[in-house]
C-alpha cells in the first residue's frame, strides 16, 4: 500500500507564528500567560501550550494581571479594551490575514457598503471581524440564507481566511444577482486555498483519505467535507491512535492531508500509524 501526504501538511504561517509567539512569551514570563480561548485549534497543540504554563480561560474576569496572548483568529476589540483597562499586558498572535481582512470590511463600511462576510457565524475568527467592522455585518454561511435577509443594493464582499472558495464563489454570484453594486475582497488565505486544491487532487486519485486536525477546527472539517463531496472514503482524526485499521484493509493508495492548525508531529505520527498497518 502506498501512502501519500500532501506537501502543503502542516502549520500554516499565522498558526505557526501565533504558537512561536506564545512559547517565547511563556519563556520569559514574569506572571501568569493566557489565552481567551484556545490559541489555536488543535487540542493537542494546545495541551502541549498548557504545558509550558500557557494557560486557557474563558472570560477576563478570572484573572487580574498577567500576559494575554491574542490567539489567532483575533479577538473584539471590546475584549481587548476591557484587557487593558485591566492592566493586562497583551501580546498580539493574531494573524495578519486575519487583520487584513478585518481592515477590508472597516473600510468598506467607511465607503457606505452594507457588508457580507463569507463564514461561519459562531467563530471566533468572524466574530473579531464584526467587531472590528461594526456588529451590524452580516454573516453568510450558506447561499441558500441569502433569501431570508434584507439586503442593501450597495454590498461589500469579505471572506472568513478558511472559506472554501466554491462556496465563497456561489453565494458572491447569488449576491451579484440582487445588488447594483458590489465590492469583493477575496480574503481567503492564500494557504487555505492552495492546501484545499491539493487536498482534493490527491483524493481524486487514492482509494481513501485520512485527514488530521482538530474537530473544532473550520479549515480541517472543510477538507474534509471537500474529500466527501467527491464520493471518496474519508476519516477525520485528531490522533494517530484513532486510526482504525480496517479503513484500510484492501486498499492500494491512502492520502493524507492535514489541517492549517495541525503540528508536524502529529502528523509523522499518523503516518507512521498507517505505515504499521501496511
Amino acid at each position: 500500500m502506498r501512502i501519500t501526504v500532501i506537501n502543503e501538511a502542516g502549520f500554516c504561517f499565522g498558526v505557526k507564528r501565533a504558537t512561536q509567539l506564545a512559547f517565547k512569551t511563556a519563556a520569559h514570563k514574569t506572571g501568569r500567560v493566557f489565552t481567551l480561548g484556545s490559541l489555536i485549534h488543535n487540542p493537542q497543540q494546545v495541551e502541549k501550550l498548557e504545558q509550558a504554563w500557557v494557560e486557557v480561560i474563558s472570560c477576563l474576569e478570572q484573572v487580574t494581571d498577567g500576559t494575554l496572548i491574542v490567539r489567532s483568529h483575533g479577538l473584539h476589540p471590546k475584549i481587548l479594551k476591557q484587557a487593558k483597562q485591566q492592566g493586562l499586558k497583551i501580546v498580539d498572535a493574531t494573524c495578519p490575514f486575519v487583520k487584513k481582512v478585518q481592515r477590508d470590511a472597516a473600510n468598506l463600511r467607511k465607503e457606505g457598503y452594507q457588508v457580507v462576510i463569507i463564514g461561519d457565524m459562531d467563530h471566533p475568527e468572524v466574530q473579531s471581524i464584526k467587531g472590528s467592522s461594526g456588529n451590524d455585518l452580516v454573516v453568510l454561511g450558506d447561499k441558500t440564507e441569502i433569501k431570508q435577509l434584507t439586503l442593501s443594493k450597495k454590498l461589500g464582499i469579505v471572506a472568513q481566511t478558511t472559506q472554501s472558495l466554491e462556496n465563497f464563489s456561489q453565494i458572491v454570484a447569488q449576491l451579484a444577482k440582487q445588488a447594483s453594486e458590489i465590492k469583493i475582497y477575496n480574503t481567503i488565505c492564500e494557504a487555505t486555498a492552495i492546501r484545499q486544491k491539493a487536498t482534493l487532487q490527491l483524493a481524486r486519485i487514492v482509494d481513501a483519505m485520512v485527514v488530521v486536525g482538530g474537530r473544532n477546527s473550520a479549515n480541517t472539517n472543510r477538507l474534509v467535507k471537500l474529500c466527501r463531496k467527491i464520493n471518496k472514503p474519508t476519516y477525520l482524526v485528531e490522533t494517530a491512535d484513532e486510526i482504525d485499521s480496517k479503513w484500510i484493509e484492501g486498499k492500494k493508495e491512502i492520502g493524507v492531508s492535514a489541517g492549517a492548525s495541525t503540528p508536524e508531529w502529529i502528523i509523522s505520527q499518523v503516518m507512521q500509524q498507517l505505515k504499521a498497518f501496511n
